[in-house]
This record gives structure tokens, sequence and C-alpha cells, in this order.
């Protein structure tokens, strides 16, 4: 019956305990919102909703509040959450609720007692986020909950980080955990995952002590992996963002000679050229990738490194796709050594993702362009990192006599005191530049032509 009565945008005011007529929603935020708060008592005429009633009676239809709606503004993040689920039909089913019900239940409970206003679940985040940016151990965590719940013990709060972060992660957003096989050969992912040995040295899975198992079955090593897609749909789940990654089409330079952001760049229109049909939506997404190795421990006298690899959003406009909270944290490579030739074997997850996204998308809810469901596609357009990271990158060795990436296999270089050189610079100037016949740079003529250039199959089949 109210289905017919949304307006232009699809929205329709929700008759739910909470919104009591006050605030609009889509169809299937509404349902949810019925089934988790229960349905208005006293709203027996639907006159928002459709039915027509007479003056009379209308009168005794309880109407909504003409103030502000004063409620947790954690409500409004489930809401984005909620709606944006594009892969969900009908969200007041059962089967897709179940997934928020500790969300829901804990945006319900007040903090204190006579404290409508914050809940639970809004302190917890707000705790977490304390917790992260101040860098507390989860040992600190827990005692700060158990002194918050001995110093005020109305107060309704979880026992400990384990159980905090259990609901934080229903809220999206969280991560896989890979085992890896002890010497870096393969992932326990996917047609391994079931495996007890590794597929290629056959090392066991698990630690060992005097030949057999612990007590308790722990991995060698594992790999902690972000999947890209959740993160890629929250940013088209509130319009501020959705039209922010629209930015670099309708705020590009006009001028061929000005360079103020990566679409101005002969890279991305290149690729826009071979890739039309990805072009064509702005909404598609253009990643960079960036990986390096750093000390978790903060201690130099620890030699441990692990390669965090970060992804960047360059729809977004220059002054935010650099800023930390629009960089995504893709892969956290262990330790204790760096992945080196293996790099490959640790991206696998994030290159499938990337595939399926590239090939196929995914179905996200565009709340700048009202609420639409459409395809998002992803594709990377280059990596940003130094040079003995790309060489973990790209498989082509940063070090020994052919370490040049440009000059390939013409690489000019010689042994200096222990140590490989490079020279003959000289040969990409004109053949008529008067620095090739000045011998003030190692004593002769430059004659030599610049290095020839090598096809992307020429250099796969290096590989």
């Amino acid at each position: 019956m109210a289905k017919p009565h949304v307006n232009d945008h699809g929205f329709i005011r929700c008759p739910c305990n909470r919104c009591i007529n006050n605030a609009q929603h889509q169809l299937e935020v509404l349902e949810t919102h019925i089934h988790r708060f229960g349905f208005m008592s006293d709203y027996n005429e639907w006159i928002y909703h459709g039915e027509n009633v007479n003056a009379a009676s209308s009168s005794n239809v309880p109407q909504p509040n003409s103030g502000v709606h004063d409620r947790d503004e954690m409500f409004e993040v489930l809401e984005d959450i909620i709606s944006n689920d594009a892969e969900v039909d009908q969200l007041g089913s059962q089967s897709s609720n179940v997934q928020y019900d500790d969300l829901f239940t804990a945006l319900n409970l007040e903090l204190y007692p006579g404290v409508s206003s914050f809940s639970l679940l809004n302190f917890l985040v707000k705790l977490m986020h304390l917790k992260v940016m101040n860098k507390w151990t989860n040992k600190s965590f827990d005692e700060l909950l158990k002194l918050l719940k001995l110093a005020f013990p109305k107060m309704d709060l979880v026992e400990s980080h384990y159980e905090a972060k259990k609901l934080m992660t229903k809220m999206g957003l969280g991560y896989q955990s890979i085992h890896v096989c002890k010497n870096d050969c393969a992932l326990f992912w996917n047609e391994n995952s079931m495996s007890e040995t590794c597929p290629v040295c056959s090392e066991s899975r698990w630690k060992m002590q005097a030949g057999r198992r612990t007590g308790k079955n722990v991995p060698h090593k594992v790999l902690r992996y972000f999947p890209l897609a959740p993160r890629l749909k929250r940013l088209f789940a509130t319009s501020k963002t959705a039209k922010l990654m629209r930015w670099h089409q309708a705020r590009k330079s006009t001028d061929d000679n000005v360079m103020r952001h990566p679409v101005d760049g002969r890279a991305w229109k290149d690729f826009d050229r071979k890739h039309p049909e990805f072009a064509d939506d702005v909404r598609n997404v253009r990643l960079g990738l960036a990986a390096d190795s750093f000390n978790p421990f903060n201690n130099m006298s620890i030699s441990y490194s692990m390669w965090p690899v970060v992804l960047t959003t360059y729809n977004l406009p220059p002054w935010l796709c650099m800023k930390p909270e629009y960089l995504m944290l893709s892969l956290l490579i262990p330790g204790p050594q760096s992945p080196g030739k293996d790099m490959d074997v640790f991206l696998r997850p994030l290159i499938e993702e990337l595939k399926e996204l590239w090939e196929n998308g995914i179905d996200t809810r565009d709340t700048g362009n009202d609420r639409k469901v459409f395809k998002i596609r992803a594709a990377l357009l280059w990596t940003v990192n130094d040079f003995p990271a790309r060489s973990s990158l790209s498989g082509w060795s940063g070090q020994g006599y052919k370490a040049c990436p440009t000059c390939n296999e013409d690489t000019p270089s010689m042994r200096v005191i222990g140590k490989t050189a490079y020279f003959g610079h000289r040969r990409f100037l004109p053949s008529t530049h008067r620095w090739r016949s000045n011998l003030d740079f190692d004593g002769r003529t430059e004659r030599k032509r610049p290095p020839r250039r090598f096809s992307s199959v020429d250099i796969m089949d290096q590989l």
C-alpha cells in the first residue's frame, strides 16, 4: 500500500517506534526499522502512507514532531551500511537482518540510565577509535573497561577488547586471516584452504615442537587481507563521499599545460583512450598501489620486516586522496623476512579481487544519484614505491649489472671498489649534442644510441 506513495527520491516517512514518522527513509530501510523497533501502536490511520481519512478522524492521528528528532549519531551510520547493501533484495528478511542483530541491540542500549542520546554502540566506536589513535594495548583496553565498570556499575559495557572487536567487525570492513607456508611457497587459501601441508614444499602448515604439533594448531605465518569491494561500496554509502568520487571528471584541468591531479596526466588519458567503456562511467574507481617494509616493534636492534600494501583512490580530490582516512590498507604481509621474489604469492588475494572488479564489477548503491544501484568497476593504474620495493612488486631485480628497468639488457655498468656503478647517461642526448664529444666525463666520446625499447610482451617473456 505504501510503495506507490514514496517521494521523487524514493523516500517515505517511517512509522517505527523510533522514527515515529519524523524521519524519511527508503522502503528497504523502513522495513528494517519496523522489524527492529516495532510499529507505532497509535498509528491506526495511515495518512502519510496513502490512506484517505476525513478531517475529524485525522485530528486524532499522531503528528510528527516539528523539532529536531534527538537520536544517536550511530543511527545514521547503520542506515548507510544497511541501505548500501545492494546485493540483498529485501533487507527486512530474516537472513539479512541477523547480521545486524547485535548492532541494533547495542544501538538501543543506553550507556547509562537516563542517557538516551548516547548508546553503547556509540561509546564503543569512540573508545576503539581512541585505542587505535593512541596505540593502547589490548591489555590496557581491558583494564580500562574493568575500571569503568567498577566506577560506574550501572554502565552497560562489554567485558573485554575481544567482545568489543567482535561487535565492531559486524559493521563490515574487517579482514581475513590467511595462513602462509613457512617458506612463503603458497597460501592456504581457496583450493588449498583445507590442506595440512604446503602443496609446493610439503612443509607442515602448523608449528611443530620435537616433530609433533603443539596442543593448539598455530600456523607459521598469517597474512591479513582486507577485502577491497566492501570498502569501495562504503565510499558510495554517503552522499558526500559519493559526490567526491566524481571530482576527477568535473574538476579536471582544461589547460593541457597544467597538471593538478593525475587525471590531467598522460598515463590517465592514455588509459581512457584504450578502455573507453571503463572511462564512460566516472564512478569507476582508479587505484594506485603502494608497498614498503617497516619494523613494527620500533626497535632497530630487532630485525623484522613487515610489509603493508596500501591502495589509494584517485577519484577523490588531490587534497583528500592522500589523507590517511581515505587510504585503504589491503594486505599486511608478515615477517620476519622481506617477501622478496615471493611477493606474488602474498598479492594473490588482491589480484584475484582486482580481476573480478575489472571484468565483472560489483553491485553498489549510489547515494549521490537517488540511491540507484550500478555496477562499480576498478582498475589499478600504477604502483608507488622505492627501487627495492619495485623489485619485489615487478619481479625485476634491482641489483646487479642489469638492474636498470629502462635500459634493460643494454644497461651500461661496471664494478667500482666492490660496488656496481652505472654510466653511459650521455647516450640519451641527441646525436649532435656537444656533450657527446666532451672528454671531461670519462675520457671518451659517446657514440652509442639510446637503449632499445622493449614491448610488454618482451618483458613478460623475460619475467
